[in-house]
């Protein structure tokens, strides 16, 4: 059996499951895209190419490579997209939790059967039906685990809402010593500069008392105030419009000093060096084009 434990963002990383984008099939049609990132690319002839992703998704498996973390992928099914393991599922402590996501993309979950038969079935979860949730939006933090969520009245018109409160409740029953805190996000269906498709492309803590932040995707400033002064001014990168469409707070911790990053980056990546990070920097800009980055690509099994 697999011990799968997670209790933090940044401690030292073991495992992981890391996407595959092997056989990812034609270019979607506009009308099938599950983002405003995917569409914007579609519509302007620049979504990626399989061989691009492919050499970006391989750079990444040399740092793993490089820092001794066991790799897991999904089972590759023929024509289908496979990149975004996060929104599949997440471990919080021992716990698997199966994500209830996108009718479209249940083959997802199948393809990581042969994952899910190494952890125990009394560690396993799935939500009951009418709790919608994906990894990208249920980040841990010590104490806290943080959900992203909207809660309007018109959820069902957004596509791009993931995560209701139904299931932000059932998570807390499921870790009743721990605080759960939800943080309502602004969506679009069209625009990826007013879309916060998960809680990680606006916020995610790093070591050292870090973190990166988007402050225009909370539809409630009193939340973003809330992480500011959780974390200390001093201590948060505050990401722009610009930066958190192409997906700057969406970068990956190895371990507390150590995290993988677009190389393009630029100013993020100086701002973490000079904080006393290492940053690993890999191309991912080509992946980057269907909204999402390192952290929606991978997902965390094991860490110290």
């Amino acid at each position: 059996m697999l011990p799968i434990l997670i209790k933090n963002e940044f401690s030292r990383l073991r495992s992981v499951l890391f996407g595959t984008s092997q056989s990812i099939g034609p270019i979607p049609l506009a009308e099938d895209c599950y983002d405003p990132t995917s569409l914007h690319h579609i519509l302007s002839g620049t979504y990626p190419a399989e061989v691009d992703m492919n050499n970006e998704m391989s750079a990444v498996l040399e740092i793993f490579k490089k820092y001794e973390i066991q790799v897991f992928r999904p089972s590759v099914i023929k024509n289908y997209n496979q990149i975004f393991a996060r929104d599949i599922a997440f471990v919080v402590e021992n716990k698997l939790i199966i994500s209830n996501i996108l009718p479209e993309r249940d083959k997802e979950i199948n393809a990581l059967e042969s994952l899910f038969k190494l952890i125990s079935k009394e560690n396993r979860f799935t939500l009951p039906e009418d709790c919608h949730v994906e990894g990208g939006d249920v980040i841990v933090s010590g104490n806290y685990i943080f959900i992203g969520v909207y809660s309007g009245h018109d959820y069902s018109n957004y596509i791009t809402a993931r995560t209701n409160l139904k299931a932000a409740k059932e998570i807390q029953k499921l870790f009743p010593k721990k605080i759960v805190k939800t943080f309502e996000l602004r969506k679009s269906n069209t625009n990826p500069l007013e879309n916060a498709l998960h809680l990680d492309c606006c916020f995610q803590p790093l070591g050292l008392g870090k973190a990166l932040i988007h402050s225009n995707s909370f539809l409630n400033q009193v939340d973003y105030k809330w992480l500011i002064d959780f974390f200390g001014r001093e201590n948060v990168f505050d990401a722009t419009n610009e930066e958190m469409s192409q997906m700057n707070c969406n970068i990956f911790s190895i371990s507390e000093n150590v995290v993988i990053s677009e190389q393009n980056f630029s100013r993020l990546n100086l701002w973490l060096v000079s904080h006393g990070f290492t940053v690993e920097e890999v191309p991912y800009s080509e992946i980057s084009k269907q909204g999402g980055l390192l952290r929606c690509s991978t997902l965390p099994l094991i860490r110290d």
